[in-house]
């Protein structure tokens, strides 16, 4: 039964049982991204509900694609996540999630806590019985068939239980015979009526023609005249019988126990293809798991759990057992941030502190070379300023990579090796017209030996905006302490003192808003590496959501507060149960995080970042009370917060026919752009969230933030 679980490595994260006063992990009640994705879909089929896909050798899919959903080129079914997320160091960036979540991103219905059958994942109809290029030939056993892929269980999500197994089976023929449809034909009504004058009427019952198997009716529901036509049953379909073999399996455990029994991250598995009884025209196979949730009856621990994943799934004949490389050069995690503490930091912010101080000194790149010989790899990366004239490329040369089976990663060990693994990092410019600036980073990876080149991409956005984050954006689990009362804070340091003016948090959501309960939210001044003195306080909140994908909520303080050098962000909360605010595996911030049971403060044992984002800035006008101060220097926009529309309470500015103003999202895209300063600038079409106001007005720039907030 899976309610206690605990971890050793810093990568185990896990779910817990509720016990007065302690952190609790848990996993998703609902995967957002197949949320959102379904949503989408909905209504929509990329190809015709009756159109089916034969597929031939060579079958095969590293999930790099990253579309949430399988390639339905490939796969029958939706179950399982294409991500990037879960996998830990995969062979390539994207693996296939197997979890509790279903089709549409939602914890399986039938979620018990006893092991269920959740995923699958079933190959389209393959052609095992012939291969037709580069000629048309039979298949059969003597052919040497092998089906091979990695797997990994946990990665950075829940270790699966002994009973929570991964399996593949290869599809059949018994035999028999079963049922599978009636096949229809269309016939004239006149068959049915006498003459032209006829009718036929609603609840007559119309039977199958001859040459049909008469016995076969419908009842008719419509009038019908001469001239019309009506689809009727014509005789019972049998098809052959198809059943599934298992042909391997895995019992869950522990990534850390995985690795300590095979010594490494993943293992590829080869299985060879044998039996005669596979080697016809409708083979097909499928991956699928069992899961078991912590608990039937807490809304929060009913929720995602078992994680294994999957990749490089590879089905071709004339292989053999030793067949396990691939001419593949590959970037194994996301591409990292530049920065030493953040993935996001305000761009005030960091031009004010060195940037020797705010950037790592190098990156780590993890590079692999998947084939069975030596490569001589090109690294570069291209840094380049969005809507802006800054970039430059770090060309990291050449080196040598072995193959990864015997070398591992490409390593610092060697000046070549490090320019490849460990590239140094430049300062971005400082840019003092903006409040917020973006670089798109890309890593290329290469072997141009060959005719044939070899590369891999890895892409990373650094954003300077106007909040910290340690997050990467997307939510593993969800966090949250017992028992009420308790306090959860999030430390944070400005390099120069700053206004903090609200908070963005992004909670998961839960079945029936479990999580919808009161708290308050806290800004603590730093006392000795711990929160201190109250400073400002929200009271009385809720989880909320804007609906975007993974889109955070801000929360705003009623009067921004001056702050410098360490400070808190946090929550109280008035009931028991886990807030589950956002929890982001991949990123391990641990040291940051505290919480409060009774009088004293407790580091975090998890490893990991909140979705909680302290945002800064300048004083912001609140209210249409405040424009009759005016200051030339300051665009005035008002009202602000706004809603569904705001305008510029600085006449000069209002007043010049010239004057462009442009609206710019937290990523740098411009997404308004005028000449001449209206009235009131229609804002309707926006989502919620935080916005940059420009303005250009005889030959002065104004800039300024809008929150729009519903």
């Amino acid at each position: 039964m899976k309610i206690f679980k605990q971890s050793l490595t810093a990568i185990c994260l896990f779910i817990v049982a509720a016990l007065p006063g302690q952190e609790i992990l848990t996993g998703l009640q609902y995967n957002e991204v197949i949320k959102k994705e379904a949503q989408l879909q909905t209504g929509h089929s990329e190809r015709g509900t009756d159109e089916e896909i034969i597929l031939h050798l060579p079958f095969f899919d590293d999930f790099k694609n990253i579309n949430r959903y399988p390639d339905a080129n490939l796969w029958q079914d939706k179950d399982v996540f294409i991500n990037k997320d879960f996998p830990y160091f995969a062979p390539n960036i994207g693996a296939a999630t197997f979890d509790a979540i279903d089709s549409t991103g939602a914890v399986y219905g039938n979620a018990l806590i006893i092991p269920f059958e959740a995923d699958h994942l079933t190959s389209h109809i393959l052609r095992l019985d012939s291969v037709f290029n580069p000629i048309v030939k039979a298949l059969s056993p003597a052919d040497s068939l092998y089906l091979s892929f990695f797997y990994q269980p946990q990665g950075y999500g829940d270790e699966p239980e002994p009973g929570d197994t991964l399996l593949l089976e290869f599809s059949y023929l018994t035999g028999d015979t079963v049922f599978s449809h009636i096949d229809s034909l269309k016939v004239f009504v006149n068959y049915y009526l006498e003459n032209e004058q006829d009718t036929l009427k609603p609840f007559d019952t119309l039977y199958a023609p001859p040459g049909c198997d008469t016995n076969l009716y419908i009842i008719n529901f419509k009038t019908l005249t001469w001239g019309d036509w009506v689809m009727m049953p014509c005789d019972s379909v049998f098809m052959p019988e198809t059943s599934w073999k298992t042909q391997w399996k895995s019992e869950g455990m522990k990534l850390s126990e995985f690795q300590d029994l095979y010594g490494k991250d993943w293992v590829q598995v080869m299985i060879p293809v044998k039996d005669s009884i596979y080697f016809y025209k409708d083979f097909s196979f499928r991956f699928r798991n069992y899961a078991s949730i912590a608990n039937d009856l807490i809304p929060s621990f009913r929720s995602n759990v078992d994680q294994w994943n999957v990749d490089y799934v590879y089905l071709n004949y004339n292989r053999s057992i030793a067949d396990t490389t691939y001419r593949i050069l590959s970037f194994s995690n996301r591409a990292p941030s530049f920065l030493k503490n953040y993935q996001v930091m305000p761009y005030r912010q960091y031009r004010a502190d060195a940037p020797v101080n705010t950037l790592k000194p190098a990156l780590e790149m993890y590079i692999t070379n998947l084939d069975k010989v030596e490569r001589n790899t090109k690294y570069q990366y291209t840094v380049k300023q969005v809507a802006g004239n800054f970039g430059y490329t770090y060309n990291g040369g050449s080196c040598n990579l072995p193959p990864f089976y015997e070398f591992g990663f490409q390593n610092c060990n060697t000046p070549c090796g490090s320019a490849h693994a460990c590239p140094p990092v430049s300062a971005f410019n400082l840019d003092f017209s903006r409040d917020t600036s973006s670089y798109i980073i890309k890593h290329f990876i290469s072997d141009s030996s060959e005719s044939n080149i070899i590369v891999d991409s890895a892409i990373y956005r650094q954003g300077f905006y106007n909040y910290y984050a340690y997050d990467d954006g997307t939510p593993e689990f969800g966090y949250g302490v017992e028992p009420a009362g308790a306090f959860i804070a999030y430390q944070f340091t400005l390099s120069v003192p700053d206004t903090l003016f609200g908070v963005q948090m992004y909670f998961n959501q839960t079945k029936d808003f479990a999580n919808n309960q009161f708290f308050n939210i806290n800004i603590w001044r730093d006392n000795n590496g711990r929160p201190g003195e109250i400073v400002a306080q929200l009271q009385s909140q809720q989880a909320m959501w804007n609906g975007g994908l993974y889109e955070f909520y801000p929360y705003m303080l009623d009067e921004p507060v001056v702050l410098s050098g360490t400070f808190y962000v946090g929550v109280q909360q008035f009931d028991g149960g886990s807030l589950n605010i956002g929890f982001d595996a991949n990123n391990d911030n641990r040291d940051k995080i505290f919480y409060k049971l009774e009088q004293a403060w407790y580091s975090s044992n998890f490893g990991g970042s909140l979705l909680i984002r302290p945002m800064f800035g300048p004083n912001m006008v609140l209210s249409t009370e405040d424009i009759s101060i005016q200051n030339e220097d300051q665009a005035m926009v008002f009202p602000n917060p706004a809603r569904t529309w705001f305008t510029i309470g600085n006449e000069k500015i209002r007043s010049d026919r010239n004057a462009q103003l442009s609206v710019y999202n937290m990523f740098g895209q411009r997404i308004i752009h005028q000449l001449g300063i209206s009235k009131n600038i229609d804002i309707s079409h926006l989502s919620s969230g935080m916005y940059i106001i420009r303005i250009i007005s005889e030959g002065k720039s104004f800039n300024d933030k809008l929150l729009i907030s519903r």
